[in-house]
């Protein structure tokens, strides 16, 4: 779906549309949810802190977000998907995967279902979505990115290789700001040059995601659209392009990521009780450290109680961190009731 949640705003409010506009509060200690396409211009984005927000954007209006809504919506436009294919992977609550191999219509036609989808959601919801299309995940999901808003961009079997040789690391799909920035040093800077790499030097350079560099340079994605994929954790982290290293940078940081993965486990119905802190350094160590609870997560209040447990228990201060995530996992629909079980810490280190 295009700029979703601002959109389902815009489509409710005539007044917001064709304004800039952000899903989110508009506080010190907010961060953007969601922006419209006329707010994007802006360089506006989501995840990013509400005050640069408005820095960038004078005239940008904050909506309070309204999950419920978004689900409506939401629920809406995959039984549309299910009325092409049985085929349906949700990537999260306004994108999926779809296997159209096998239609349900009897189409035949990819790229023809494609733009039946959109007209359907177009007509049923009032919203428009983009679409990708091409031979696997990857591809596919390179390809919903290319032509928004309103899109449907297919790329073909014969032209994959040369479409991913021009393309720049940084537009492919799980590459990262640091990784493409790291990718750049080191000579790559689209798929032609990843494509020149061996599996050991990427390996050597980027660890076990080297060998997913290797295979999505040459078009490689043997993926299945998984129908009853169950997610296991859901989080949010940041990376910054400056280290922090104070306490209260990683305080503050700390609070964006919070605010952003609460809002996330609000709209996905979801609850957990295992909290996780994920810390990157500048030297790229990396470690995690865990807190199960007893009770699920069902506040803003609580999870911020448990990070800030967390983290009180790390020696950060003095460190040079690059990186910041939190995410729950252990998850159960919001509406589950809440268990007794033992309270546990578990701790893992990664280099």
């Amino acid at each position: 779906m295009d700029a979703f949640f601002a959109s389902v705003e815009q489509l409710d409010n005539p007044e917001l549309r064709g304004k800039p506009i952000a899903v989110g509060g508009s506080g010190i200690r907010h961060v953007v949810a969601a922006a419209s396409y006329e707010a994007r211009k802006f360089g506006v984005h989501s995840a990013m802190p509400s005050v640069t927000a408005k820095k960038l954007c004078p005239e940008l209006i904050f909506v309070r977000h309204r999950f419920e809504r978004y689900h409506e919506l939401s629920e809406k436009v995959f039984e549309i998907f299910r009325e092409y294919t049985d085929l349906v992977e949700p990537l999260s609550i306004d994108e999926a995967f779809l296997d159209v191999t096998v239609d349900r219509k009897e189409i035949g036609s990819a790229t023809v279902i494609a733009k039946q989808i959109k007209k359907d959601i177009k007509e049923k919801t009032g919203l428009t979505a983009s679409a990708g299309i091409s031979v696997n995940k990857f591809l596919a999901k390179i390809a919903s990115d290319m032509d928004k808003p309103d899109g449907c961009y297919l790329i073909p079997p014969e032209e994959a290789a040369g479409f991913i040789e021009r393309l720049p690391v940084e537009k492919f799909f799980g590459i990262g700001r640091v990784t493409a920035a790291k990718m750049h040093k080191l000579g790559i800077h689209n798929g032609a040059d990843l494509k020149k790499w061996d599996l050991l030097s990427l390996i050597r350079n980027f660890g076990k995601a080297g060998r997913f560099y290797h295979d999505i340079a040459r078009g490689i994605d043997e993926r299945p659209v998984e129908v009853n994929s169950e997610r296991k954790s859901i989080g949010t982290e940041l990376t910054y392009e400056k280290d922090l290293t104070t306490r209260f940078e990683i305080i503050a940081e700390l609070y964006k990521v919070e605010k952003e993965l609460m809002e996330r486990i609000e709209h996905a119905g979801v609850t957990g009780r295992t909290v996780t802190i994920k810390v990157k350094f500048s030297d790229f160590r990396q470690i995690t450290r865990s807190r199960t609870l007893t009770d699920y997560i069902r506040s803003f209040g609580k999870l911020h109680e448990e990070v800030t447990q967390i983290r009180k228990s790390l020696d950060l201060e003095g460190s040079r961190i690059r990186l910041l995530g939190v995410s729950v996992s252990n998850l159960e629909t919001d509406d589950c009731g809440d268990r007794q079980l033992e309270l546990f810490n578990d701790e893992d280190i990664t280099d």
